[in-house]
């Protein structure tokens, strides 16, 4: 028989291997949970990270970039832009500086009319176009790639000259390019789609179009190669009157694309007028609709709101009326947030659209304005400036002691300078603009 002693030391024993085998089943379920919770670029970090490079890459950023980016040359991969008229250059030009400001790593790619400007190489610029693509270069580092618009006639005229994103497809320099239709606010850098697994073409489902399984081409992530491109570009050739971009993407990849999330990147901005039904955005049937917190998880805005016009074009105070989402009761109180935010996503596009046509437009007259003025001297500064300049409706020089220059980087110190100002009333009529 066992003493008492060996009683004490085997309960000892097994109560320790006990205790041992419980806190390898919690460390073994923490790692799988961890392993379900993680966002999927942390999983592809490199063992041979050290310590300093976690910390880093653990620490929270607006853009999201996945934690080994410190490793990966950005110079292979691109936002892709096109641009087949003045309107959407100027959509596109807003989106790159979104980008900018965002803090994205990837290199900015923008196919152009080439009537716009033939030499790029030329710094002169004598129209709104041309200042605009300079813009976009100097400022937010844009490359400039002149092409041919594919223009192509069908029933419906706005979707004409959508084959030209399809050349995104020939960017054959880029591993990959992201290509985002211009007529959106982009909310968040997608700079962590550019590690995805390969495959020849990621982008969203059209959920609004559910049970069909169609794809969205409005986010379009390509592998550029010369084969897919020939397969796009015989497929534009051979398009029917109804086919357009959508369609094309539709019947090369519909079975074998990637498929991404569009809670995150592809919300329509038509989303919040749908009260009550947001089955298909959501993905179920359980989860609760909560505009704030679903806006706040998007990094891509898409302005859809058939027969409201894009938010370049006016929208009367009627339309507005008749078509802004309804206010809902909530436990009988009265809930607008839908429309508030749907409003301001379409002011917010206004006026950073008006802030971009006008900082644009304003150099060529006003840089010459301020550099014939000697801000010395009022009265000796009006008469060594043209008259045509100092008389048109269109500008006011309004003589300071504080303010400096309103424009450009003229910085004067003197007591009394002319701050020149643009008559409100009569921005809008560009087509009148001196050229400097």
């Amino acid at each position: 028989m066992f003493s008492a002693s060996w009683t004490t030391k085997w309960l000892r024993l097994a109560a320790t291997a006990l205790v041992g085998l419980l806190v390898c089943a919690a460390i073994f379920s923490s790692y799988q949970v961890s392993d379900i919770t993680t966002p999927w670029w942390s999983l592809r970090r490199s063992d041979h990270q050290d310590t300093a490079e976690t910390e880093d890459a653990n620490k929270d950023t607006s853009t999201e970039v996945p934690p080994s980016s410190s490793d990966v040359d950005w110079s292979r991969f691109a936002y892709t832009q096109y641009a087949t008229d003045s309107e959407y250059l100027c959509n596109s030009v807003m989106l790159f500086e979104a980008l900018h400001r965002l803090g994205s790593r990837a290199d900015r790619v923008l196919m152009y009319p080439s009537h716009m400007m033939p030499n790029i190489e030329v710094e002169q610029t004598t129209t709104d176009d041309q200042r605009l693509l300079r813009k976009a270069a100097e400022q937010y580092k844009v490359r400039l790639v002149p092409v041919e618009v594919q223009h192509r006639s069908g029933d419906d005229a706005t979707w004409a000259d959508s084959f030209t994103k399809l050349l995104a497809f020939n960017q054959t320099q880029y591993s990959r390019v992201l290509s985002l239709d211009s007529d959106s606010t982009l909310l968040q850098s997608m700079d962590e789609l550019f590690l995805l697994p390969d495959c020849p073409v990621a982008l969203p489902r059209a959920y609004w179009l559910l049970p069909d399984n169609v794809l969205s081409s409005q986010v379009l992530l390509i592998q550029p190669t010369e084969h897919e491109f020939n397969r796009v570009y015989d497929a534009i050739g051979t398009a029917g009157d109804d086919d357009y971009d959508m369609e094309i993407v539709n019947n090369l990849y519909k079975d074998n694309a990637m498929i991404l999330p569009h809670r995150s990147y592809d919300m329509l901005t038509g989303e919040f007028r749908n009260l009550g039904e947001h089955v298909h955005y959501l993905g179920n049937g359980y989860e609760t609709w909560d505009p704030v917190a679903h806006f706040n998880e998007a990094k891509f805005l898409h302005f859809s709101d058939w027969p409201v016009p894009k938010p370049w074009h006016q929208m009367s105070d009627k339309l507005r009326e008749e078509k802004q989402p309804a206010c809902r009761q909530v436990e009988g109180v009265e809930k607008c947030v839908e429309r508030e935010m749907w409003n301001d996503f379409y002011d917010d596009f206004r006026e950073r659209r008006d802030t971009s046509e006008t900082t644009t437009m304003m150099p060529a007259a006003l840089a010459y304005v301020i550099d014939c003025l000697d801000m010395s001297q009022v009265a000796d500064s009006a008469r060594q400036c043209p008259s045509s300049y100092l008389s048109s409706e269109w500008i006011v020089l309004e003589a300071s002691r504080t303010a400096d220059p309103a424009y450009g980087d003229h910085k004067k110190e003197q007591p009394w300078h002319y701050v020149p100002q643009w008559d409100a009333q009569d921005v809008a009529a560009s087509d009148r603009l001196p050229r400097a």
